[in-house]
């Protein structure tokens, strides 16, 4: 099977959002799964799409400026909180975490009950519609995520926990409206965790994951007519999987090693 020009032309804009998403999510995701608040994105996204969702209820234009300020002040109020509750209760960290996922969650579920398009909505947060992503919009996220890597692989720890969280909210805050929530869990989580045995090699691997499994899933969804924010979580982690498998135990190291880094 092969693609004609207009399957390309769907394609290559999601498979840039889909690059411009791993870029940024990679290196975040290894942070992530090192600190051990795995679901730290599902619950900062799912806040980030409450705020969609409450400044969509209050009639302001969907792409507008005043939708993006609602979803990010309410990603940035939920890290701010993590952060202060990872100081307060760091054992309960993770609990609290799910709370904060199941109550934005509930509230978005709420808000959309006498909607008629609510179903539609909370299945665009969720699977998102990265095959219909905006090209005009990608230059801008672009730039947003360039100033993000710049920042973390600048400064790095110097960040500090409020820093991290600050950077992770903005992330997940402009990738949830991208590619969806789904997507962003995938992107953050499944290369970071398949390659968390490797060394020097590690980005590079995790990398190459998050490319492949959009490309794949892209492609086959196309191909298939099934929808890409539920097909591509599966390419990415059969790649992963696939990765795991040739690459040689010399090139690997223990897990204890993560917790160095």
């Amino acid at each position: 099977m092969t693609l004609d020009s207009a399957q390309l032309a769907i394609i290559v804009p999601a498979f840039i959002a889909g690059l411009l998403v791993t870029a940024t999510h990679v290196p975040l995701g290894m942070q992530v799964l090192a600190r051990g608040i795995v679901f730290i994105d599902l619950a900062v996204a799912q806040t980030a799409g409450l705020g969609v969702i409450i400044a969509d209820s209050i009639g302001f234009e969907p792409q507008g400026i005043a939708v993006q300020v609602a979803a990010l002040a309410a990603a940035l109020a939920a890290a701010l909180a993590m952060t202060w509750s990872e100081r307060r209760w760091p054992g309960f960290q993770e609990a609290i975490i799910g709370s904060v996922f199941v109550l934005a969650a509930s509230a978005a579920i709420l808000l959309l009950a006498r909607n008629p398009h609510g179903g539609e909505h909370l299945s665009q947060l969720l699977v998102g519609q990265i095959l219909w992503v905006s090209t005009a919009w990608l230059p801008w996220v672009g730039i947003v995520y360039a100033a993000i890597l710049a920042l973390w692989f600048g400064a790095g720890k110097r960040l500090g926990r409020t820093g991290f969280y600050a950077l992770f909210a903005v992330a997940v805050t402009i990738s949830v409206q991208l590619v969806g929530l789904y997507l962003v869990f995938a992107t953050l989580i499944i290369p970071a965790l398949a390659t968390r045995v490797m060394g020097r090699t590690r980005l590079g691997a995790a990398y190459a994951i998050g490319a492949l499994g959009y490309l794949g899933g892209l492609v086959l969804s196309v191909w298939w007519d099934l929808p890409p924010g539920a097909l591509i979580p599966w390419t990415m982690a059969a790649v992963g999987v696939a990765l795991g498998m040739i690459v040689p135990r010399s090139g690997r190291r223990s897990d204890g090693a993560l917790n160095a880094d």
